[in-house]
């Protein structure tokens, strides 16, 4: 077995591990989101998929951010807001606001154009636009889910559905098997995640009264 295709596999078993922690909206999540990039900036760098080599980076720096704001994120939640169960995180499940989805797609289209620019000029790729798009909606996804909007699973269905088909034709099967799997996941994590979050505000309710 080669070097790529062992990290192809490593990297579908952690990611496996990752979708069903964050299906749970488990705090551990993050520590996946170390060890899963860690795989991946190998395997992308030696499939020439340089975006998402970096984008690997982001993810593990995210992580860090991201389970620093589920664990200590009870001292920043706004007066008033609901708190969500002692079986999760101290950051509450919250739709993503709509004040930001103007803001969201100026930096995600901002992104694209110059990771895609920066792909075309200075690399080899042979999906620059692509690589570009999904990196850049990745990073507004990976975002999202450090916050703990519920609709991070729908950024993530785009994503993962176009890096299923990318990762078939650049000859990475595993990847894009894990990639399928997260496509149909995202639509049971999304209902997953309402439901949660209506726990949380009922027992935010009840604690209220």
């Amino acid at each position: 077995m080669d070097a790529l295709r062992f990290l192809d596999i490593l990297g579908f078993v952690v990611g496996l591990a990752y979708l069903w922690l964050e299906y749970k909206a488990s705090i551990w999540l993050w520590l996946a989101s170390v060890v899963m990039p860690a795989i991946d900036m190998v395997l992308y760098y030696k499939a020439g998929l340089y975006a998402d080599f970096g984008m690997a980076i982001y993810y593990c720096l995210a992580a860090v951010y991201g389970f620093a704001v589920w664990r200590y994120g009870a001292r920043w939640r706004k007066p008033g807001q609901a708190a969500p169960p002692k079986s999760q995180a101290s950051w509450p499940i919250t739709h993503f606001r709509r004040s930001l989805v103007l803001p969201t797609l100026v930096v995600l289209c901002a992104l694209w154009f110059l990771i895609w620019w920066f792909l075309a000029e200075h690399t080899n790729s042979t999906v620059p636009i692509t690589d570009a798009f999904t990196t850049a909606l990745s990073i507004v996804a990976l975002w999202a889910l450090a916050r703990k909007y519920a609709e991070q699973w729908l950024l993530w269905l785009v994503v993962d559905a176009i890096c299923c088909l990318l990762y078939v034709y650049k000859g990475i099967p595993f990847k894009a098997c894990i990639y399928g799997i997260y496509t149909v996941f995202a639509v049971f994590g999304y209902r997953k995640w309402l439901q949660l979050m209506a726990q949380q505000n009922a027992a935010a309710a009840e604690g209220g009264n």
